[in-house]
């Protein structure tokens, strides 16, 4: 079984990976035995990502990229192709999160979290995607959020691009099948940096534990396994999909 979920030998490439969930699950594919391209703004952050990797005898570089910039995206993926052959895993864990009421939300402001969390997956799942159709194979991993499938106050940019993500995961699977997959996490509220005030907030707080069936937060560790299952071949008959990964917040009424 262990052979199912191995990623011995492949090229990942993660966005969003100098820190919180993007760090962890790049720490997570390479510990699986995949060469992980560390993808990210900040070249600091993406430094210390790719020492956590190597300090555990795994396989990583960083890539210095912005999702919003499509040059960029094109310019990185010839560049990643042409260096390493290959790219058999991407995950789009890349995000921002505008708060403020709708009523007091920019435009800029509300289409600069499309551009990020939706638009960016886009153009990187198309460009990546060409040559995972040329090599017949590839998975792709959209890290989405139960705010897939839920509405909270505040957020409008972020809710209308993680549901959007949701379409964009059938649409890449269903032209992209049968031999890249494509699926998408929907993680529930989970400890990172983002949202260290909901964390310090004990109304919410309080709130969260009654509305899981798990009483508590998930941690990044709690999304391992599901993103193992979608990037390796251990998931090659699953695709189009969005795994609520939430400890069960949108599944019960409390």
């Amino acid at each position: 079984m262990a052979d199912l979920f191995s990623l011995k030998n492949r090229i990942a490439l993660v966005t969003g990976a100098s820190r919180g969930l993007g760090r962890d699950m790049a720490v997570t594919l390479a510990g699986a035995g995949a060469t992980v391209l560390c993808a990210g703004r900040a070249a600091k952050d993406l430094d210390t990502t790719v020492k956590t990797i190597t300090r555990k005898k795994g396989k990583a570089a960083a890539v210095i990229l912005d999702v919003t910039d499509e040059d960029s995206v094109q310019r990185q993926v010839r560049a990643l192709v042409r260096k390493y052959r290959r790219i058999d895993i991407l995950v789009n864990n890349a995000g921002v999160i505008h708060r403020d009421n709708i009523v007091d939300t920019a435009t800029p402001d509300y289409r600069k979290v499309i551009e990020t969390d939706l638009i960016g997956p886009f153009a990187l799942s198309r460009e990546v995607g060409r040559h995972m159709l040329e090599r017949q194979y590839g998975r792709i991993v959209n890290i989405s959020s139960i705010m897939a499938v839920l509405g909270r106050g505040s957020v409008a940019g972020y809710v209308s691009a993680k549901h959007g993500m949701t379409g964009l995961t059938k649409n890449l699977a269903a032209e992209f099948g049968p031999h890249v997959t494509a699926n998408a996490i929907a993680p529930g509220y989970i400890r990172t940096e983002l949202n260290v005030p909901l964390q310090q907030d004990k109304k919410f707080c309080a709130m969260l534990e009654q509305r899981t069936a798990a009483h508590r937060w998930g941690t990044p560790a709690d999304l391992r396994g599901a993103l193992l299952l979608l990037a390796s071949d251990a998931g090659a008959y699953i695709t189009g999909h969005t795994l609520v990964v939430d400890g069960g917040m949108t599944t019960i009424l409390a």
